[in-house]
């Protein structure tokens, strides 16, 4: 599955030169206009689409379905509405109910289960790491994340910050005898087959890594768009040394000949050159690039 949260308001961009003007004079404006708007009932949603894939189809689907870099097409598996996010009230404290939050994608409610997506994999661990490290080892007590319909039942005990009956005198193993929590078999994952041989193999999906890109450049985006999105690129893209200039040029290039002709034009770069680094593999460009 994948989620989808929408905004429901719209979508404006500042250019360059106008966040380059604003961070200066009021780098708190966005803060600000959501603090007013939520003061004046004009509250801001988003609206939550679901993805799903069956197994049968994730299997031969063209893209691989965990590679956070590639869009599901909608045409492929169209969203499905569920629900909406609605911000209805400011906190009372900042400190308290924003500056202690600790998300955490490891927490899941039953009937949602941790794909092997590898950036989702590392966070579901280090999260909780940094959580520990920077609010202590009770930070799940704290109100704003504590669970507010299903109390947790756990035997974490002790610790700095404990401030309620810490279990009272209750047992702080399992299984136990005394009526303390078990594990619910029922919230557990739903098991799935397995085949082949495991081990470490290098990766072999066949990825197109510039279709879907050249695609959001010449289907997705406006004319103005483009022009925002070549001048911000030559604009930090400026600085680097010639041959990084190069050869992000060609990946450019690779996902849609105009955007990598533009860059070019825009950062002084041979074309030519762009166009023979752009013909090599990845491996290739960055040898000749080195």
């Amino acid at each position: 599955m994948q989620y989808h949260f929408k905004t429901d308001q719209g979508i404006k961009n500042l250019t360059r030169e106008e966040a380059e003007r604003i961070s200066g004079s009021d780098p708190d404006h966005a803060t600000r206009d959501l603090y007013e708007a939520i003061e004046r009932g004009d509250y801001p949603s988003w609206t939550l689409e679901m993805q799903i894939l069956t197994p049968e189809k994730a299997r031969d689907f063209p893209w691989d379905i965990f590679d956070i870099t590639k869009v599901w097409p909608h045409g492929e598996v169209p969203p499905i509405k569920i629900g909406k996010l609605v911000l209805d009230r400011n906190p009372g404290n900042y400190f308290a109910e924003v500056e202690q939050a600790a998300f955490c994608p490891g927490n899941v409610v039953p009937g949602i289960a941790i794909s092997p997506d590898k950036m989702l994999q590392a966070r579901v661990f280090s999260y909780h790491d940094t959580h520990i490290h920077r609010l202590g080892p009770d930070y799940h007590l704290i109100p704003v994340n504590t669970p507010k319909c299903a109390p947790e039942n756990s035997y974490q005990r002790d610790g700095f910050m404990r401030v309620d009956d810490n279990g009272g005198g209750g047992p702080n193993y399992w299984p136990n005898s005394f009526g303390g929590p078990a594990p619910d078999p029922t919230a557990g994952e739903p098991p799935f087959e397995l085949s082949g041989r495991a081990g470490r193999y290098p990766f072999t999906h066949p990825n197109d890594d510039f279709l879907q890109a050249g695609n959001l450049y010449r289907k997705v985006m406006t004319d103005e768009d483009r022009g925002h999105l070549i001048g911000n690129i030559v604009d930090h893209l400026g600085g680097a040394q010639k041959r990084i200039q190069l050869r992000q040029t060609a990946l450019f290039y690779k996902a849609d000949a105009d955007y990598g002709r533009r860059v070019a034009d825009g950062l002084g770069l041979d074309i030519k050159e762009v166009e023979r680094l752009a013909g090599m593999s990845q491996e290739e460009m960055a040898k000749a690039t080195a």
